[in-house]
């Protein structure tokens, strides 16, 4: 398990019945979580103001429920980082505080590296590991299906004090592009994969992680420079374990990569540890 570093606007306060109680910056909420299966010491709502919480529906999805007027738009800061957040359908709110601990070791291996390296991030949503690997110096090439969330990558990088330099969006399903940039020739340093468990791209395509995930690791390796840096595989599927994903890692990246396993998660301000997904690291030499 690792855990994410550094975090002062943010917090789990506490977590219980399937929910957790979250501080983003001034803001108290609750929102569904499928791994809090415990009752909570305290019933959460009895813990402090609650500002907005997630209702699920029993027919699917849900809304949120506000109890007190605010924009639902907001930013919250991450060491010398900043990111522009919104509560989105799904519980969403376009940033997943537990990846702190995947950032911190791009940032540390990129700065580490004593070259320019070039990262390629897949599945990139709202763009928190490109902007952490540009902080570092990295020149990065952002891909998601949703220009949405592309855009808000370039808010947060504008957010963030950097600059576009070095910077490339693209709208775009994942898989086409990679076999696209490999056709032409494009080699990357780093890769970061983050894809969903379910989802569809520009034009309707179809991917389901278990299905998808081996063909895409192939199309990664075929990416990678003669001297690459990391490659970094998340996942939120239930029941896929870090093992699974160090495994495809393994047949596609060979031997010489040093590949750590692991879950990820959030240091509750209850005692707790909430695990929030896995990780598979490929590090090398």
């Amino acid at each position: 398990m690792r855990l994410a570093p550094d975090w002062k606007e943010y917090g789990v306060i506490a977590t219980g019945d399937g929910e957790k109680l979250e501080r983003w910056g001034d803001l108290t909420l609750i929102r569904p979580d499928p791994q809090v299966i415990w009752r909570p010491k305290t019933p959460l709502r009895s813990i402090c103001r609650v500002d907005a919480e997630y209702e699920r529906s029993a027919t699917g999805g849900g809304q949120w429920i506000f109890h007190k007027q605010f924009r639902p738009e907001f930013e919250i800061g991450w060491r010398n980082l900043r990111f522009s957040l919104k509560l989105m359908g799904f519980k969403h709110t376009g940033l997943f505080p537990e990846q702190a601990a995947n950032w911190d070791r791009m940032i540390k291996l990129i700065s580490n590296a004593g070259r320019q390296i070039r990262v390629l991030n897949l599945f990139g949503y709202t763009g928190a590991a490109s902007v952490a690997c540009h902080s570092a110096g990295a020149s990065v090439c952002h891909v998601d299906g949703a220009k949405a969330m592309v855009e808000r990558t370039g808010e947060n990088i504008r957010l963030s004090g950097l600059d576009n330099d070095g910077m490339r969006y693209i709208v775009d399903d994942c898989f086409k592009f990679c076999a696209r940039e490999i056709k032409r020739g494009k080699k990357y340093d780093a890769i970061i994969l983050d894809p969903p468990s379910f989802g569809r791209g520009p034009s309707g395509e179809k991917w389901k992680l278990e299905e998808g995930i081996d063909g895409l690791a192939e199309l990664v390796a075929q990416l990678l420079s003669d001297k690459p840096l990391f490659v970094c595989l998340n996942s939120y599927t239930t029941g896929l374990q870090p093992t699974v994903m160090a495994n495809i890692l393994r047949l596609k990246l060979g031997d010489s990569p040093k590949i750590d396993a692991y879950e990820i998660g959030l240091a509750c301000e209850d005692g707790l540890i909430l695990p929030q997904g896995c990780t598979a690291f490929a590090e090398f030499d």
